[in-house]
């Protein structure tokens, strides 16, 4: 068997690592939040979408995570299948409730932005459709978890369809580009720079920090969670077999 990673294979480590981790990713989380909020629900109103505008704060870091927790599901998945290590499947376990709320956050405040933008809350647009099936690929990961009893067969097809899903992922990311679409284009990471303007663009960075150190404490949480948990049925079934 190929040896795992150092921090992958040894759960102390990690469980030492995020005892403190956690609070400390938690409190900056907070900080940048109030931060981002305070700028950017005091920024002034957009001259065409006035007060819709604000809503680009909670939308964009959603949208953002989205992609980011799906590519770590990616990853953790990867490792899980090659490294066949216990840690790095629950780190995938982990992440997928996450990742899904993040993306069904971004699908709802891209509904109310898009209302009085377009003049309706849906379109079957390619980005907002490759979001959709983004958020799916996470419905059935947690679906097939759910379904299996067998950790090891649990753990191993859902890493294979986590990998699947991955392809999604650039389909996302350049679906603007790629297909004619109503979804605004990349105004952040734009060739050439920011398209927006420092009264707005200062506190959605801060609110996307904010977003990724959320994600980080409550994900190092849920880890810990199921390496606790996985540790509480072993230590049953030995008590069981003895």
């Amino acid at each position: 068997m190929i040896p795992a990673p150092a921090f992958l294979s040894n759960p102390e480590r990690f469980m030492a690592f995020s005892r403190w981790a956690a609070p400390l990713f938690g409190l900056i989380a907070l900080v940048l939040a109030l931060a981002g909020l305070w700028l950017g629900f005091s920024a002034p109103e957009d001259y065409q979408q006035g007060a819709t505008v604000r809503v680009m704060f909670i939308h964009v870091p959603a949208a953002w995570m989205s992609m980011f927790v799906y590519a770590c599901l990616g990853v953790a998945s990867f490792l899980a299948l090659i490294f066949r290590h216990a840690l790095a499947d629950a780190a995938a376990q982990a992440a997928a409730p996450l990742g899904a709320a993040f993306t069904a956050l971004a699908l709802i405040t891209g509904s109310l932005w898009g209302r009085p933008m377009w003049g309706t809350w849906w379109v079957w647009d390619a980005r907002l459709t490759s979001v959709l099936v983004l958020f799916l690929f996470y419905v059935a990961y947690m679906a097939l978890r759910g379904a299996m009893d067998d950790e090891a067969k649990a753990a191993r097809a859902c890493a294979i369809l986590a990998l699947v899903g991955v392809v999604n992922l650039p389909v996302v990311h350049w679906s603007v580009t790629w297909w004619n679409t109503l979804h605004q284009g990349e105004t952040v990471f734009a060739k050439g720079g920011p398209k927006l303007s420092a009264v707005y663009l200062t506190p959605l960075l801060l609110m996307g920090l904010a977003y990724m150190a959320a994600f980080g404490s409550l994900w190092l949480v849920r880890i810990r969670g199921e390496v606790w948990r996985r540790r509480a049925e072993a230590a049953l079934s030995r008590l069981a077999r003895a």
